[in-house]
């Protein structure tokens, strides 16, 4: 399978995600409904890990690697955080569009440090992306 399958069913599993999500928060607390879905990925990578005989490469793995898993890994569960919390308060329709904004973000972050090329196709599909996600979650 190519990367547009696995991200196809990327995209799949994170509107289940908040779905999901946006039905098991309903009465619990924001962060610990965080937590313990972060528990669940946590066993859940790990058996991954485990059942593909992957855990000896953990000691082969450089130190800048390291270090830049540990800094995604604290970026992803800031994202978690304020993402439940925005689910818990706000509607899915509407918050689900304002954190897929991260698709612009990520675009340009990776022209500044990535030095990936932003072509003008990219950069209006950009526009479109960050207006049709404003008029989602904005207009009443």
């Amino acid at each position: 399978m190519g990367w547009i399958v696995f991200a196809f069913l990327s995209a799949i599993f994170a509107a289940l995600t908040s779905i999901l999500a946006k039905i098991g928060i309903k009465d619990v607390n924001s962060n610990l409904a965080t937590a313990i879905r972060t528990t669940v990925i946590l066993l859940f990578s790990w058996g991954i890990v485990f059942a593909q005989g992957l855990l000896p490469k953990i000691s082969t793995l450089p130190k800048n690697t390291w270090i830049f898993l540990v800094l995604s890994g604290i970026a992803t569960g800031l994202s978690w955080l304020f993402y439940f919390r925005a689910l818990q308060l706000g509607e899915a329709s509407k918050v689900v569009p304002i954190d897929k904004l991260s698709l612009v973000l990520t675009i340009i972050l990776a022209g500044i440090f990535l030095h990936e090329k932003i072509t003008l196709p990219i950069l209006f599909g950009s526009v479109l992306m960050t207006a049709g996600a404003l008029i989602i979650a904005l207009v009443k």
